[in-house]
């Protein structure tokens, strides 16, 4: 028995070696080679082992007492009450022989009663492989019996049955702990092995048999949690190790049609969702994201990957439209969305370079970005008439018209000054603006409200520009410093600070273009002005923008596909674009400002664009 219980020391560190952590199959090779099974030996020998040493209970007999105690134990052994307690048969009978070493009946009855426990003991040994309580029961009866007539035949038959059981015992125990923990032994050692070593010693033992089984539907597990994470190379490896458990089980091979529904099933899923990313402005980066999973995990000349390529490769750029083409969308209420013009996919360097004159730090550095696909942006600026139609159709207080006032331009000062009654019905001197001017004094959540509001009447994604897409649109293929280049702006360019430009009362602007005049102090209406390469007006000036970006102190980290650079709960806010009273450091194409959300003023309005 000592020898058996070194065995097993030995072998419990190996059954327990790793942790569930150590899934991948591979991974348990290294310690593989290092594996020694125990080996189960059967011995008589068990004088060291104290759980086998057995102390009857105390029974104090004296020479008076010896019928009584005959007939105490004739009945326990009658109702097989044999050793636990001082009134059964054994410890009465042991009793009575020390009491008179020759007395025949003790001796006759103690071997009864050895019979008649060895008999127990067959019958708890049913069990005792599958059982704690039988196992340790067969423990107590075997001490029991090793202590009465150590050198029987029978006792020393029986004591190494349960020898054999006991170990076998504690390596299915140890081999269960091993599979809890996760240590499977799909390369050697583990759960699997000490299994298996004990079916070598007892061939088709009913609980290493089902250890094994129950490797193997671990090892199934794994496969299945692999594919469900869409590793299936993994899958296939755990699927390879648990088709060597038991090699002519079906378990493996029904595993694996499950698998196979579970990837047909990802693949039909990605191609689903990719198809819906294709619908939104910049969802082909997803859809593409998505078709390079499904080429991952599809097996060769599967026809839903097929399928999912082609329909990107079609919608790569335009889907249904063309560059410059101009539409409108139908309003669920009635009545047209405004013009909508589209622009072409590309890149562009976008920023400041580190040389530009009046550059500032928050135009750095300047940076690539690239757009996979094209959009639509508004033809012009949302008219005042254009707003009109949300705030009645919503009954929306913008919040100019909830706070009150806002920013206007006062021609007695030449200053911007805050005005009462100031809302978006206003132009930018606080009087009532014709329905044909860009709408002013709207914060950018109004804007974001006016984008929505529009997105649910026409079921398309409107929304505020990103801040790359507007100076992508404004640069419309130029790089130079300003949206037309590099030198002063061309005669009737757009409506800027020109030098030649006259209030109503005769001002002039300090810091203008030398020598350019519009005919405008203030905004014009949308559209006066020729478009820019991209087909779209008042871009390079008139107001400046609203656009979908929080604000950041440079680019550096800056999305490089075009997306807006949005933070939840930002406060600060991107205004792109020179405007009618915009400097020219201003006015140029890299310049940007940061607002808070809820700034209102002359200056500033928005467009919205959507994706195709």
């Amino acid at each position: 028995m000592r020898a058996i219980l070194a065995a097993l020391l030995i072998s419990l560190p190996w059954l327990a070696a790793c942790s569930r952590d150590a899934a991948t199959p591979d991974e348990a090779g290294a310690a593989a080679d290092a594996v020694r099974m125990p080996s189960v030996t059967v011995t008589g020998d068990d004088s060291g082992v104290d759980e086998l040493n057995w102390r009857p209970p105390a029974v104090a007999l004296v020479p008076g007492d010896a019928a009584d105690a005959h007939r105490r134990a004739a009945r326990a052994l009658s109702e097989g009450r044999l050793f636990d307690g001082p009134d059964d048969a054994i410890p009465l009978y042991l009793a009575l022989q020390r009491l008179d070493a020759g007395d025949a009946r003790a001796k006759t009855g103690l071997g009864r009663s050895l019979d008649r426990l060895l008999d127990q003991g067959a019958q708890v040994m049913r069990h005792a492989e599958d059982r704690t309580e039988a196992l340790r029961r067969a423990r107590q009866i075997a001490a029991v019996a090793r202590t009465v007539a150590p050198a029987d035949p029978a006792v020393v038959a029986y004591l190494a049955r349960v020898d054999e059981a006991d170990q076998l015992t504690r390596l299915n125990v140890a081999s269960e702990r091993a599979l809890r923990e996760g240590t499977l032994g799909e390369n050697g050692g583990g759960a699997l092995a000490g299994f298996r070593e004990v079916l070598k010693w007892k061939p088709g033992q009913p609980r290493a048999l089902q250890g094994v089984a129950a490797v193997e539907s671990a090892m199934i597990r794994r496969a299945e949690e692999a594919a469900l994470a869409s590793d299936f190379a993994t899958t296939r490896l755990w699927l390879d190790h648990a088709a060597k458990v038991r090699e002519d089980a079906q378990t493996v091979a029904d595993a694996r049609v499950r698998v196979e529904a579970i990837r047909m099933a990802r693949i039909a899923e990605l191609r689903d969702a990719g198809v819906r990313d294709m619908a939104t402005p910049l969802g082909l980066k997803d859809a593409r994201v998505k078709l390079a999973e499904v080429l991952r995990i599809a097996e060769p000349g599967n026809r839903v990957a097929a399928d999912f390529r082609q329909r990107i490769d079609l919608a790569t750029h335009y889907g249904l439209y063309r560059p410059g083409q101009a539409f409108t969308d139908a309003l669920h209420h009635g009545g047209r969305g405004p013009a909508m013009v589209v622009v072409q996919h590309g890149g562009f360097s976008m920023g400041a370079g580190e040389e530009e004159k009046d550059a500032a730090d928050a135009e750095k550095p300047a940076h690539y970005v690239r757009f996979d696909r094209g959009f639509a942006m508004a033809l012009h600026p949302v008219t005042v008439g254009e707003f009109r139609r949300f705030v009645e159709a919503t009954q929306y207080r913008p919040r100019a018209t909830r706070r009150g006032h806002s920013i206007v331009y006062d021609e007695r000062s030449g200053n911007f000054v805050r005005r009462s009654g100031v809302d978006w019905r206003s132009d930018y001197n606080g009087q009532p603006a014709s329905d044909d001017m860009p709408v002013l004094h709207v914060s950018v959540y109004d804007a974001e409200a006016y984008a929505e509001w529009l997105a649910g009447q026409t079921g398309h994604g409107y929304r505020l520009p990103s801040e790359a897409e507007y100076e992508y649109a404004l640069r419309a293929g130029q790089q130079g410093r300003y949206p037309w280049g590099n030198g002063q702006p061309p005669r009737g360019v757009a409506n800027l600070t020109g030098g030649n430009d006259r209030s109503p009362s005769g001002r002039t602007w300090n810091n203008a273009f030398i020598g350019y005049g519009d005919g405008y102090w203030g905004p014009a209406p949308v559209g006066r002005f020729r478009a820019n390469a991209f087909g779209l007006k008042d871009l390079d000036g008139n107001i400046s923008e609203w656009v979908g970006d929080c604000w950041h102190a440079s680019y550096r980290r800056a999305p490089a596909d075009g997306a807006a650079w949005f933070n939840p709960g930002c406060r600060s806010r991107v205004v792109r674009g020179g405007s009618w009273a915009s400097s020219p450091a201003q006015a140029r194409a890299a310049w940007r400002s940061s607002s808070d959300s809820d700034m209102t003023n002359a200056r500033v309005g928005f467009r919205v664009v959507r994706g195709i």
